[in-house]
């Protein structure tokens, strides 16, 4: 299939978005073995993106810069550039005007966040999921291992991990949330989402967590500012 120029998806932030990442079909990229799945998207080849990336074993993306920042979690397999190699459960973050050139031996699947970062004061981060441990959150059975957080700023990612049977009460989420579903079912109070569900819900939208199975989810707040 030839590479498809994308179209603007989910581009208003001030609107809920949830979408089953596994019930859409793969979008070939302009460099063979790389396809993509857009959650969110705003502008044509260089934009604003959320997406779901899969490298065949053996391909590659040439060397580009971070002009607005990347930032993903390495779903399967083992994501590699010129800097080392990122097997799955990693977390990095690649400030404004860093550079790499991406590829993968054994093929992998990332969640990619591009062009959504500060100009300024943004530090690299690379977490390795599995080394760290997990923190009892605000109630027995909620677990939470932080990736990002900086002094200052409303924007915070982390892991987050319900037992199953554990319920949170319902909150608001003032400045908005994203939350990947990476393992187990979440409920929000309204729905049950299976593993590979993207939300993004907007400032002031109020929704409680739950879970009968158990989940794991990926989660981001506050950098969706209210108007």
């Amino acid at each position: 299939m030839a590479y498809q120029e994308p179209a603007s998806v989910n581009a208003d932030l001030t609107q809920r978005a949830v979408v089953n990442t596994k019930a859409l079909g793969w979008v070939p990229s302009p460099r063979p073995g790389v396809e993509r799945r857009f959650l969110e998207r705003d502008g044509g080849e260089v934009a604003r993106a959320t997406s779901i990336v899969r490298y065949a074993p053996g391909s590659a993306f040439p060397a580009h810069e971070h002009g607005g920042g990347e930032e993903y979690l390495v779903l399967e397999g083992t994501f590699s550039d010129e800097h080392g190699d990122f097997p799955v459960g990693t977390y990095v973050r690649n400030p404004p005007g860093t550079s790499h050139a991406p590829f993968s031996r054994e093929g992998c699947t990332i969640f990619v966040k591009l062009r959504q970062m500060r100009l300024i004061d943004e530090p690299q981060v690379v977490i390795d999921t599995n080394q760290r441990s997990w923190s009892l959150a605000e109630r027995p059975g909620y677990w939470r291992m932080p990736l990002f957080e900086q002094e200052g700023r409303e924007e915070r990612v982390a892991l987050e991990k319900l037992d199953s049977g554990v319920a949170v009460p319902s909150y608001t989420c003032e400045d908005g949330e994203e939350i990947l579903v990476l393992h187990g079912t979440f409920s929000d109070g309204a729905r049950a989402y299976e593993a590979g569900t993207w939300l993004r819900n907007p400032p002031d939208f109020t929704h409680g967590m739950a879970s009968e199975t158990g989940c794991t989810l990926w989660v981001k707040r506050g950098h969706l500012i209210a108007a």
